[in-house]
């Protein structure tokens, strides 16, 4: 299985809504707030910002995963159940490092899963809000990585010489 990476077109507006809609659908915890129409609309709003990149699978273009990011702000990053745990999420997230000194982004803290990603992958918490900052009202957690931070844990784990 081999992923491409481009930035998303209008046309992808559906899969990234599909994509939405499923995880509000098949998350427990997550409130079912949404229709498929309003998250295919907010997955359009989000490509016409400029702010999506998709992962498609080569052999057939499915988009199976996608990030958002508005410059620092990583606003999403999802993957499909089924693709999960193939370093597609990894990839993303490590091309959307590759375009910020700095990044930061907020998960449910619910979403354990997500916070083992984001520690695993450089990111600390910063700070936690009790529902009040989000449309779902559940408590979440506020996370930054720093490009430098990665540079002097390089430095500081390298052998001595």
């Amino acid at each position: 299985m081999t992923v491409t990476f481009r930035t998303a077109r209008p046309l992808d507006a559906t899969a990234v809504g599909e994509i939405l809609y499923r995880f509000e659908q098949e998350t427990p915890w997550m409130p079912k707030e949404h229709s498929m129409a309003e998250a295919i609309s907010f997955g359009d709003r989000m490509i016409g910002y400029g702010w999506v990149t998709v992962a498609s699978l080569t052999d057939t273009g499915e988009v199976v995963g996608f990030v958002g990011q508005d410059i620092e702000e990583l606003c999403s990053l999802y993957v499909l159940p089924e693709y999960r745990g193939r370093q597609i999420g990894k990839a993303m997230l490590d091309r959307a490092k590759s375009a910020a000194s700095h990044l930061y982004l907020w998960t449910f803290q619910a979403n354990t899963g997500a916070q083992r990603f984001y520690l695993r992958e450089g990111f600390t918490e910063v700070g936690r809000s009790d529902g009040d900052r989000n449309s779902e009202g559940l408590p979440d957690i506020e996370y930054h990585w720093h490009a430098d931070a990665r540079a002097e844990t390089a430095e500081t784990t390298e052998p001595s010489r």
